[in-house]
């Protein structure tokens, strides 16, 4: 039985190295797919955005494009819309709180974005680190039993020994094949988060400095009337 468990040791790491590669390859896709449909969609939202004539319809924008600006962008009008008419307001009291909250509600939705996009990185770090690791102990372990059934035979000629530790080499090959490609997509998002996440916050200091401009306030009424007018139009 025991001898069974032993034998059966590389071919169960050089299986879970497979399945590690397949994982790899499988986080690319998905990734993949996940910063091209974001691309795609800020591209329209921006687009849309600093084509809109004023704030009402750049809020109005942001309610119906999906992306990660325009989920930022809701995020800072929600911060901004006041339900209170502007000559009833203590503005200064109000401005310095809405300010605040718009900070807040900017800086935790890019975190929100972020975390979204870091999703899978772990995984391909971990199996970077640890595929070699694994392949080596398959070699080892491989190179055990090799020894061991050459001293079962008595037996020292190459043709005897060459054969099985070459066998039991492959895993650390394996290990290390499996390993180059997640490093190298572990990089690869790496470069594109940190490019997506300087263009989240490169937005936010403008949406920032546009809300400046409007006592960091707009009038929920006046969107709701700017909604009917561009669904009528429609």
């Amino acid at each position: 039985m025991n001898d069974s468990l032993s034998s059966m040791i590389v071919p169960g790491v050089l299986w879970g190295l497979v399945l590690f590669s397949v994982v790899s390859w499988a986080i690319l896709l998905v990734k993949s797919a996940q910063y091209l449909r974001q691309k795609t969609q800020n591209k329209q939202f921006s687009k849309a955005f600093w084509g809109a004539p004023d704030l009402l319809t750049a809020a109005e924008h942001a309610s119906q494009y999906p992306g990660s600006l325009a989920r930022i962008a809701s995020s800072g009008f929600e911060a901004l819309l006041v339900e209170e008419s502007p000559r009833t307001t203590q503005q200064l009291a109000h401005t310095i709180n809405r300010s605040d909250r718009l900070e807040r509600n900017l800086r935790q939705q890019i975190q929100k974005e972020r975390r979204s996009l870091e999703n899978g990185q772990a995984i391909l770090a971990s199996i970077g680190s640890t595929a070699p690791f694994i392949g080596l102990f398959g070699t080892v372990w491989g190179i055990m039993e090799a020894l061991q059934s050459i001293g079962a035979s008595g037996s020292a000629s190459l043709e005897t020994v060459a054969g099985p530790i070459g066998h039991a080499l492959i895993a650390t090959g394996v290990g290390i094949a499996v390993a180059v490609p997640a490093v190298l997509i572990y990089n690869f998002f790496l470069r594109r988060l940190k490019l997506a996440s300087a263009d989240m916050d490169d937005f936010a200091h403008d949406f920032d400095a546009l809300a400046s401009r409007s006592a960091f306030s707009i009038s929920r009424q006046a969107i709701a009337k700017s909604a009917a007018a561009v669904r009528e139009a429609s």
